[in-house]
C-alpha cells in the first residue's frame, strides 16, 4: 500500500512539474503618504497553503534571499531606512546548514522614501524572491508606485518592462513574470518553539558548567553560611533563598531584555550573517578562551563590587538583590565569556532568543544556591573547592576556542576566499582536541594549575572522550563525511578534495574528462553546458538526461544525496546517460550578443536566465528538480511521464531512467 503511494504521488508530481508555470503568491501594492515628501510603499503578498517566501536576511550559503532594487533613485528620492518585514519564521536546514527565514501564508514589506525631486511622478520597484514547497521557485516581479499629490494612497500596479499604470485603477493582482530557480525546504513544524527549547537547554547546561568554575563554586558555601546565619528561622531562610534566586534570574534576564532592545528582535540575526561581525565574534571568542585558559582575567572594576556590597548590608529585599548583583560581578571572570558566548549565538537567533538563554543560564546558576540554603545539610556532600574547578574553566576555554573557528569559517565561505576549506577546518580541531586530551592526562600544565599528582577517574574518562573524538576527527581530513559535526565544518563541496583524497586522485589517473565536463556528485561526470554534452552524447552514442537544478536547491541536493547515491542509480547515471545539470540560478552574465528576449518577454542576461527559459519554453514548468531523459535529436523519450521531479522513491525513480534508456536503445 506505502509502495502505491509513493507512485501516486510521484505521477502527481510529474503531470503537475510538466504543464503547470506556478505562481504562489498574490501580491498587492500600494503608496501611503506620511507628509508632503515622505512616503510608505508597501507591497502585501497573499502566499498560497504550504509554501515559503525566503526573507531578505536568509543567510549566505542557503535559500536565495528576497532581493528589492529601487530604481532611479539618485536625485529622485531617498531611502530612509531599510526595507521592513512582516513577522518571519526560522528554521535550520540541515543541507545547507543555515538558519532558513522565511514568511508563511502572508509577506508584507514596507520601505519609508523621501522625495528630493517635485517632478517625479513614480517609482519603479523591482523584486526578485524564491518560494518553496515540493518544489520551489525564483520569481521577479515589478511594480510603479504613484507618488500621489493628494492625501488619498494611490495604487502602485505591476507592470510589463516600462510600462506605467493607470494611475486612477485599483488595487490589482500580479501577473505572473517568470525567471525560475527552485529549491525545497522541509516544512516546518514548531521550528520557533524548538529553537528557543534547544536555546534553553543550552544556556541551562552553560550554567551549571560556570557553576563548576573557580569563581563561582566557592561562593555556594559562603552564600548559603551567610543565610542561616542572618535568618531567625527555617522558614525566613527558606524565603531568602528564594528571593536570592529569582534575584539571579532578573539580574540575566534583564541582560537579555537590554539586548534585545537596544540591537531589535532582528537586527543581531542579520548582522550574524554579516562577514565583519563574524569576524568579529571570531576575535571575542578568541579572547573569552584565552581568558579561560589563564592568559590573563576579565574584571569589572572593583569599585563596582565595594559599592554593591554597602548596599546589600542594608538587608531586606533589596540587601538580598543587590547580594545577587554583588554574585553577578564577583564572578564575571568566570561567568562573563560563557554569558557573552550565549548571547552572541542566542542574539544570531533573533526574536527573544536572548532573553531565553539569559532565562536558561541563570536558572541553572540559581537552583543550587536557593536548594542549599534551603536544605544546609547538603553541603557535605559537595565535593571541595580545588585544582578539579580550574580544569573545568581550562576544558571551557578549549571549547570557546573551537567554537571561535564556526564564525571565522562563515566569513570565509561568504567571501569564498577558501583560507578555511574543510580539511584545514577539522585540522584546526584535532589540533584543539588533541591539545585538550594531552592536557586532560596531565602531560601539559597551564598558568593556574594546581599540581598534579595522580589521575582522578572523571579526568581519565574525559581525557579518553576527547581522545577518542580527535581520533574520530581524523579521517575526515581525506572526505569522511563527520555526521556527529556536520553543522560546524565546511560543507565537502568546499575543500581541496570534494570528492575525498583516495576517490579523487583515482579519477585523475584512471578517466580523462570530456572537454567540458567535470566531476559532480558521487564523481558522476557531468556537463553544464547544453551544447557540449550534447555533442559529447552524439560521440558516444547514448541518451541524454537533463538536470534542471539549482545551486541553493535543497531537494536537489537531497535527491543526489539519498537518491543518486543508491548504487543501482549510480551505475545508470555514470554508465548508461550523459548527465547534463543545468543551473537556473547561475548568475555569471552572458556574453552581450546572446541576451536576448526570452519566451516570457523578459532579457535573457544570465547562464541561468539561459536555461530558466528553455525550460519553460520546452517543457512548459518552472520547477527544480527537474530531470527528462531525450535521444541525440532532443526528443522526450519517456511516453507516459516525460519529465520527473523530486521523488524519493528509489524504485520509481529507477524505473522511470530505465524506461527511456530502453526506449533510446530501440
Amino acid at each position: 500500500m506505502k509502495k502505491l503511494l509513493f507512485i501516486l504521488l510521484a505521477f502527481l508530481s510529474f503531470t503537475n512539474g510538466f504543464s503547470q508555470i506556478l505562481d504562489p503568491v498574490k501580491w498587492k501594492s500600494k503608496t501611503e503618504k506620511l507628509s508632503e515628501t515622505e512616503f510608505n510603499l508597501i507591497l502585501e503578498g497573499k502566499i498560497d497553503a504550504g509554501w515559503h517566501l525566503y526573507s531578505q536576511f536568509t543567510p549566505d550559503g542557503g535559500p536565495i534571499p528576497l532581493g528589492i532594487q529601487y530604481q532611479e533613485s539618485t536625485g529622485n528620492y531617498q531611502l530612509i531606512g531599510k526595507t521592513k518585514e512582516s513577522k518571519t519564521k526560522r528554521e535550520f536546514n540541515t543541507v545547507f546548514e543555515v538558519d532558513e527565514i522565511f514568511f508563511e501564508n502572508k509577506v508584507v514589506l514596507s520601505q519609508k522614501v523621501k522625495i528630493i525631486n517635485s517632478k517625479i511622478k513614480s517609482i519603479k520597484v523591482v523584486i526578485d524572491y524564491q518560494t518553496c514547497k515540493e518544489v520551489c521557485i525564483n520569481l521577479n516581479k515589478k511594480f510603479v508606485f504613484e507618488i500621489p499629490k493628494i492625501s488619498e494612497s494611490s495604487i502602485a500596479q505591476e507592470v510589463k518592462d516600462t510600462t506605467i499604470v493607470n494611475k486612477n485603477s485599483t488595487i490589482s493582482k500580479v501577473k505572473t513574470e517568470v525567471k525560475t530557480q527552485s529549491t525545497s525546504p522541509k516544512e516546518p513544524k514548531k521550528e520557533d518553539e524548538k529553537g528557543l527549547i534547544s536555546i534553553f537547554f543550552i544556556a541551562f547546561f552553560s550554567g551549571f558548567a560556570a557553576l563548576l568554575t573557580p569563581c563561582v563554586f566557592p561562593m555556594i558555601p559562603m552564600t548559603v553560611s551567610f543565610f542561616t546565619k542572618q535568618s531567625k528561622n527555617k522558614v525566613q531562610g527558606i524565603r531568602n533563598a528564594i528571593i536570592y534566586g529569582i534575584s539571579i534570574i532578573l539580574i540575566y534576564v534583564v541582560l537579555g531584555l537590554l539586548v534585545t532592545w537596544i540591537f531589535g528582535a532582528d537586527a543581531l540575526n542579520a548582522l550574524s550573517t554579516n562577514v565583519w561581525f563574524n569576524i568579529i565574534f571570531f576575535g571575542l571568542l578568541v579572547f573569552f578562551a584565552a581568558s579561560f585558559l589563564g592568559a590573563f582575567e576579565i574584571m569589572l572594576p572593583n569599585s563596582w563590587a565595594n559599592k554593591v556590597d554597602q548596599q546589600a548590608d542594608r538587608g531586606g529585599i533589596i540587601g538580598i538583590l543587590f547580594m545577587a548583583l554583588a554574585l553577578a560581578i564577583v564572578s564575571f571572570s568566570c561567568t562573563g565569556p560563557i554569558v557573552g558566548t550565549l548571547l552572541v549565538d542566542a542574539a544570531s537567533k533573533g526574536g527573544i532568543a536572548p532573553v531565553v538563554g539569559m532565562f536558561g543560564f541563570s536558572l541553572a546558576l540559581a537552583l543550587p544556591f536557593m536548594l542549599f540554603a534551603m536544605f544546609p545539610g547538603w553541603l557535605n556532600s559537595l565535593p571541595k573547592s580545588g585544582g578539579w574547578l580550574n580544569t573545568v574553566k581550562v576544558v571551557l576555554g578549549f571549547l570557546e576556542l573551537a567554537l571561535a573557528f564556526k564564525f571565522l569559517s562563515n566569513a570565509d565561505l561568504v567571501l569564498q576566499l577558501h583560507l578555511l576549506e574543510r580539511e584545514v577546518f577539522i585540522a584546526i580541531w584535532i589540533a584543539i582536541f588533541g591539545t585538550l586530551a594531552l592536557y586532560l592526562f596531565g602531560k601539559i600544565t597551564l598558568p593556574h594549575d594546581s599540581p598534579l599528582t595522580h589521575i582522578s577517574v572523571g579526568r581519565l574518562s574525559l581525557g579518553l572522550l576527547v581522545l577518542s573524538f580527535t581520533i574520530y576527527l581524523i579521517p575526515g581530513l581525506w572526505g569522511a563525511p563527520l555526521k556527529l559535526i556536520n553543522a560546524f565544518p565546511p560543507p565537502m563541496e568546499y575543500s581541496e578534495s570534494p570528492f575525498g583524497v583516495g576517490q579523487n586522485s583515482t579519477m585523475k589517473v584512471n578517466a580523462v574528462l570530456p572537454n567540458g565536463a567535470k566531476y559532480g556528485p558521487h564523481g558522476i561526470v557531468v556537463f553544464d553546458d547544453y551544447d557540449k554534452g550534447s555533442a559529447y552524447a552524439k560521440k558516444v552514442n547514448k541518451p541524454i538526461m537533463l538536470d534542471f537544478t539549482g545551486f541553493a536547491c535543497v531537494n536537489c541536493r537531497k535527491m543526489e544525496n539519498t537518491v543518486w547515491s543508491d548504487s543501482s542509480i549510480l551505475s545508470i547515471l555514470k554508465n548508461e546517460v550523459v548527465l547534463i545539470s543545468l543551473y537556473v540560478d547561475d548568475k555569471r552574465e552572458l556574453p552581450k550578443d546572446q541576451q536576448v528576449k526570452s519566451s516570457t518577454g523578459e532579457l535573457i542576461q544570465t547562464i541561468g536566465d539561459k536555461w530558466t527559459d528553455f525550460m519553460i519554453f520546452k517543457y512548459k514548468t518552472n520547477t527544480q528538480p527537474l530531470y527528462v531523459i531525450t535521444d541525440l535529436q532532443g526528443n522526450n523519450l519517456n511516453s507516459s511521464t516525460p519529465t520527473i521531479s523530486y521523488t524519493p522513491d528509489i524504485a520509481a525513480y529507477s524505473a522511470w531512467l530505465k524506461e527511456g534508456i530502453s526506449n533510446f536503445k530501440k
